[in-house]
């Protein structure tokens, strides 16, 4: 799925962004000590999960994403109001 229209490269800088982050944390940081797949496996999950849930992102007020999307739709649950006898 594309957030642009043809041609535009939108979704490519995202990507291009956290694929970079990954790299450069991930990869360059922890790839001396892998000794096989499995590692690297693992070493991806930890990541991914670490920066759907952990990390602090600015843009959002320094909270975690998982932090931020529950706020949000705890702010936009409608509450249904007992009927008026």
């Amino acid at each position: 799925m594309s957030i642009g229209s043809v041609g535009d490269a939108l979704d490519n800088a995202l990507m291009e962004s956290t694929i970079g982050l990954f790299k450069t944390e991930v990869i360059e940081h922890e790839r001396p000590l892998w000794e096989g797949w499995r590692q690297v496996e693992q070493a991806t999950a930890s990541w991914v999960h670490w920066y759907n849930t952990e990390r602090l992102h600015s843009g959002i007020g320094d909270v975690p994403p998982v932090e931020y999307e529950e706020f949000h739709y705890d702010s936009t649950r409608v509450v249904s109001e007992p009927a008026a006898a």
